[in-house]
């Protein structure tokens, strides 16, 4: 039972230290309310948690003005992002996982999967630099490449782009994606933007190419790098 109950307690610590690196990428420390609701817990059990972080080095938390974390903490969460992004793209490359199920799977394996296990799927990958859905993946001394990519929604209409990253963790939403050719990899004119925030008309590359209608809020949420040469 105790073995047991220190294997969640490292979980959540994982869970937490993950959500803390993601929430403050933008530059910005991580506020008690976004950390507790991209974990799905109520504040207090967050509070608690904040401060069993801070006794063990792993954050510094100043009451009102948000959480960052130690470079201890920093390492600590970049190694379990590695080990997500490395065993979803294991999953897809090497057991037919489907993008949009993947991230899920990744989820419930990366807490009790070895380094020297993770370490084997990167070999057996080649080393890949991204995962499926484009995000970088950590090396192992704790480097992550910092993407310099756009929206969609600030792609110049008339100018060609390419889908470098878009977030896994809505399944469904994925697969809508996945139904308009948008993964990483793939090519797009934009061709029309409507004012005040309305959807965005773009020409998929491809053997056919394809006009697709996107709405300004999905568009937000595909990061794209833009062409040198303008369409045409």
């Amino acid at each position: 039972m105790a073995s047991h109950t220190r294997s969640l307690l490292s979980r959540s610590i994982e869970d937490y230290l993950k959500a803390i690196l993601e929430l403050q990428s933008g530059g910005v420390p991580a506020q008690t309310s976004a950390i507790a609701e991209s974990l799905a817990v109520a504040p207090p059990s967050v509070s608690g948690m904040l401060k069993r972080l801070a006794e063990a080095g792993l954050i510094e938390h100043e009451p009102y003005k948000g959480v960052v974390l130690t470079a201890g903490g920093r390492r600590t969460a970049l190694k379990i992002v590695r080990r997500h992004r490395i065993l979803e793209s294991y999953l897809m490359s090497k057991l037919g996982y489907d993008w949009d199920t993947v991230h899920d799977e990744a989820e419930r394996l990366e807490h009790a999967v070895s380094d020297q296990l993770i370490e084997r799927m990167a070999m057996a990958l080649g080393h890949p630099r991204y995962d499926p859905h484009g995000a970088p993946i950590p090396t192992t001394t704790g480097d992550i490449e910092r993407p310099e990519h756009v929206p969609l929604t600030d792609v110049p209409v008339g100018r060609i782009a390419e889908v470098r990253m878009v977030s896994d963790k809505d399944p469904e939403r994925l697969r809508y994606l996945g139904t308009m050719g948008l993964k990483p990899g793939a090519t797009f004119e934009v061709l029309s933007r409507q004012p005040f925030s309305g959807p965005v008309a773009i020409r998929v590359a491809g053997p056919i190419a394809r006009g697709q209608i996107i709405g300004h809020e999905l568009a937000s949420t595909l990061w794209c790098s833009v062409v040198d040469k303008d369409a045409g």
